[in-house]
């Protein structure tokens, strides 16, 4: 029997949903309903196209009407607004945007890919002229004739999330002083701390200016455009601003309709991503699981909404798949360094505590993108997280120049699989000095790691050294003389690795030591010297590199 699929929305979700029904099915009668005038663009690369790294304006349009029409046989109206369910009977309502006229169609399937739309909190003076946000077409057609025809000299954007950073990046480098105001003391939510530090000293470099653990109290008209008003008092002028400070759900269709919502708004569905009977939900819209914790969550990424469109245009065609749930991996340019991460981070596992139940440790290591001895070598800043009873990979953070999303996308794969650190240094990964080290990074953080689980060493975090006690603990720097007078931890003891053997007897084998080098190798080494000479040690992860880091605008806790 013929089935009549009806889809509400476009972009990842509800296109990819359209073009694998029609794989799936040639006979079905596909409909998509869009409000406003496109059904599938590129919304990831809009800020790439305002800086003018992304020249040609239609290369961010992926398919148009009629397109969809002569490669699927699939009706595309838009400028056609879904604005009622009654899924009792199995219909719609619709208003044609352009003349305000309604009519009614009915379905066997309905599709809701309704998206998301930006966050505008009720911040007093937030419907100024001036003030932008980015989502759509639209949105950018506006914002690229703002930077095009104004030329404005100052911008502020209100976010340091995805969106945020990558509009900071495209309007400085069309000339633009730049200033992120962020609330909570980090950009990029999805790395902790120490990691995001490497981008917070990167974007500081090209001349981004940053107001962390500062919120927006209110905006004000100025003479240049828009004034910005943190908490704190900080006064901030510019000719633009732009908000990126999230997104909310598309959800109040589903809640009219009487489909069930959580607390955040996002529609609620079964594994088989089914929000009612005989109407399916994908994308930014819907609550996922979390695949490492199990909790329910919203995680508005493309990757997930895409996939999420096929299974539910193979569950409409008769087939039983699940969606097992979203890892929340992801990428980001910063400049010229690479963010990405995978699974869960630190700072949930310390907010949810109990609820995740989780006994956790962590790893940091700073290794060479490819082969040391070949020309352009960079560093790579690896955190990876492990459950501690089994070596369970649960989540995974880098920075860097070059190759990061490569052993991200490898340790996405292995927490997909329920990997484990003994799977990570069993992995044999493609090697060439311009591409690698015959010991990857990724090989390198299960090697680490399986250190820890055998016991062959113990750890201890920077963070953690914060309180220790001098008088029962001895911080050692296994450094050369050269790296310690550039700096090191106050209160520490300096022995080079070296010569650690014929100096050992200075030191105080009733105190625990910290032992700690540049990055953890030759820490590594000292540990098992001293483990094995009668002391109680911790290797420091992570090294000198983390602290710093961590640390880098904090003078106060590095000695010269």
């Amino acid at each position: 029997m013929k089935k009549r699929v009806l889809i509400i929305g476009g972009v990842a979700g509800g296109a990819s949903c359209a073009a694998r029904l029609r794989r799936m099915d040639e006979e079905a009668e596909i409909i998509i309903f869009e409000r406003g005038e496109y059904i599938s663009f590129a919304n990831c690369g809009l800020p790439y196209y305002i800086g003018g790294v992304i020249k040609d304006r239609e290369e961010l349009i992926l398919w148009e009407p009629e397109d969809m029409k002569s490669r699927f046989n699939i009706e595309v109206r838009i400028f056609n607004e879904v604005v009622s369910i009654n899924k009792e009977e199995k219909t719609i309502e619709v208003k044609e945007v352009k003349t305000g006229k309604t009519y009614k169609e009915n379905y066997d399937k309905l599709v809701l890919s309704p998206g998301s739309a930006p966050l505008k909190p009720p911040i007093p003076g937030i419907e100024l002229d001036g003030i932008y946000t980015l989502w759509n077409i639209p949105d950018t057609d506006r914002i690229k004739k703002v930077v095009t025809e104004k030329k404005p000299k100052k911008a502020v954007v209100i976010g340091g999330g995805f969106i945020g950073i990558e509009m900071a990046e495209n309007l400085k480098d069309i000339g633009i002083d730049v200033t992120i105001v962020e609330m909570i003391n980090q950009v990029m939510a999805p790395v902790d701390f120490e990691i995001a530090q490497f981008i917070h000293e990167h974007l500081e470099k090209k001349g981004v200016n940053l107001v962390l653990n500062d919120g927006v109290k209110n905006f004000e008209k100025s003479d240049i455009g828009v004034k910005v008003v943190t908490q704190s008092g900080k006064e901030i002028e510019a000719e633009m601003v732009m908000l990126a400070i999230g997104v909310r759900p598309n959800s109040e269709l589903a809640k009219d309709a009487g489909l069930a919502v959580n607390q955040r708004g996002g529609i609620i569905t079964n594994e088989l991503l089914e929000a009612y009977e005989d109407i399916y939900a994908v994308g930014d819209a819907i609550e996922v699981t979390d695949f490492i914790t199990g909790d329910k969550t919203m995680i508005p990424l493309a990757g997930p909404a895409n996939k999420q469109g096929r299974i539910a245009a193979n569950n409409i065609s008769g087939m039983k798949e699940k969606y097992n749930g979203t890892e929340g991996s992801s990428v980001l340019k910063v400049f010229d360094l690479t963010v990405a991460a995978t699974g869960i981070n630190e700072k949930t596992l310390i907010r949810n505590g109990q609820k995740v139940n989780v006994d956790y440790f962590c790893i940091q290591l700073h290794a060479g993108n490819h082969a040391g001895y070949y020309p352009g070598v960079e560093t790579l800043h690896l955190k990876v997280i492990f459950e501690s009873k089994t070596g369970k990979v649960l989540g995974a953070q880098s920075v860097g120049v070059d190759g990061v999303d490569k052993r991200i996308d490898v340790i996405a794969t292995a927490i997909r699989f329920g990997a484990t650190a003994y799977d990570l240094k069993e992995l044999e990964l493609c090697y060439a000095p311009p591409y690698s080290s015959a010991k990857d990074p990724v090989n390198m953080a299960g090697f680490v790691a399986c250190n820890i689980l055998d016991g062959d060493q113990k750890i201890v975090q920077y963070s953690d050294i914060e309180d220790m006690d001098i008088s029962t603990h001895t911080f050692l720097d296994v450094r050369t003389q050269e790296e310690w007078d550039s700096g090191h931890i106050p209160d520490a003891t300096h022995i080079p690795v070296d010569i650690l053997r014929d100096k050992i007897i200075e030191l105080d084998k009733s105190k625990t030591i910290i032992v700690y080098c540049a990055v953890g190798v030759r820490a590594w080494t000292a540990t098992r010297i001293l483990m094995q000479n009668g002391f109680q040690v911790l290797n420091m992860t992570g090294g000198y590199t983390t602290y710093k880091t961590a640390y880098y605008n904090d003078l106060n806790r590095i000695e010269k």
